[in-house]
């Protein structure tokens, strides 16, 4: 079995894939993760945003 890989996901993103390439590492519906991301954003200190932008950053994009 391989390892799973966290990725930028570029079909099907709204920003930079980083919410949808996390919803398909934990295999969840990318809608609740964008969900909590936001709430994470808009909450002390905007930790969330800061680690969107890391994340698109440091994040490399999903081989096809």
């Amino acid at each position: 079995m391989e390892p799973r890989k966290l990725y930028r996901v570029r079909q099907g993103r709204k920003l930079c894939g980083v919410c949808l390439g996390v919803a398909e590492y934990l295999s969840v519906d990318v809608t609740v993760v964008r969900l909590v991301w936001l709430i994470a954003a808009l909450a002390g200190c905007s930790l969330g945003l800061w680690a969107y932008i890391i994340c698109a950053v440091v994040l490399p994009d999903k081989p096809y």
